[in-house]
């Protein structure tokens, strides 16, 4: 039986590749993902077909990836963070249970560290307590639920973790999201920029909801924003979300 793994390699450093991720890219015979996520692992790849793609050819990898499989080679397609969390996982396992694929195909899915628990780990302890991810992309969620989802998450005071919080195209969303929040954060609530986690252009950031207008230009697509709930405090350089042990 051949095996495919939807496999996270994680924030970036190599050093946060789990072991399970190297030992499934040593079993590959191929492997296929975006071009920047392989460059991040190409030292590991010698001896590998190697099928990488720029953006918006999800569907394109992920059928390649699964008419390989279904072949009889074993091989990996692979996610930055974690494969299941913004990432390859879904659109794979929907395209391969959309109709009665080879069930000799084996899919096994290895987890990789999340963006969010990355910058989480780089800012101190800002998610001890209830947090909700949020992506501010509208290319595959319309505007008016990414607007709804930040005013539950405001009301429902979370600690919420931002993915792609602004392009070079899109400004406005950014904007709007710091509006919502101070509808339900005081000014002065902590928020932690972390851009490029763990790898070597890698920028960290403490800064208040009422100052995050002013980073604006350095906030990408690579950063993760951390914004805390009511109880988040700074201190020593750190960012603590009290789970309520002390």
């Amino acid at each position: 039986m051949s095996t495919l793994y939807l496999l996270g390699i994680g924030p970036g450093s190599q050093d946060h590749l789990t072991a399970a991720a190297k030992k499934a890219l040593a079993e590959s015979e191929f492997v296929v993902g975006y071009t920047r996520y392989i460059k991040q692992i190409e030292n590991l790849l010698n001896g590998k077909e190697v099928y990488a793609t720029g953006m918006r050819k999800e569907r394109e990898r992920a059928a390649h990836a699964l008419e390989q499989a279904r072949r009889g080679r074993t091989g990996s397609i692979v996610s930055s963070g974690d494969p299941c969390i913004y990432g390859a996982g879904g659109l794979l396992l929907e395209m391969a249970t959309e109709d009665d694929f080879n069930l000799d195909l084996k899919i096994t899915i290895i987890p990789g560290i999340t963006a969010a628990l990355s910058a989480g780990s780089l800012l101190g302890a800002p998610l001890m307590n209830d947090y909700v991810s949020i992506s501010l992309s509208d290319l595959l969620t319309d505007r008016e639920t990414i607007i709804n989802r930040l005013h539950s998450a405001g009301k429902g005071d979370f600690v919420l973790a931002l993915y792609n919080p602004r392009s070079t195209k899109r400004r406005e969303i950014f904007l709007s999201m710091i509006d919502i929040m101070l509808q339900y954060r005081k000014a002065d609530t902590p928020v932690g920029v972390v851009t490029s986690a763990y790898r070597e252009e890698q920028e960290v950031i403490i800064t208040s909801l009422a100052r995050l207008a002013e980073m604006e230009e350095k906030i990408s697509m690579n950063s993760i924003i951390i914004i805390g709930n009511s109880q988040t405090y700074t201190k020593g350089g750190y960012m603590i979300t009290p789970r309520g042990y002390f």
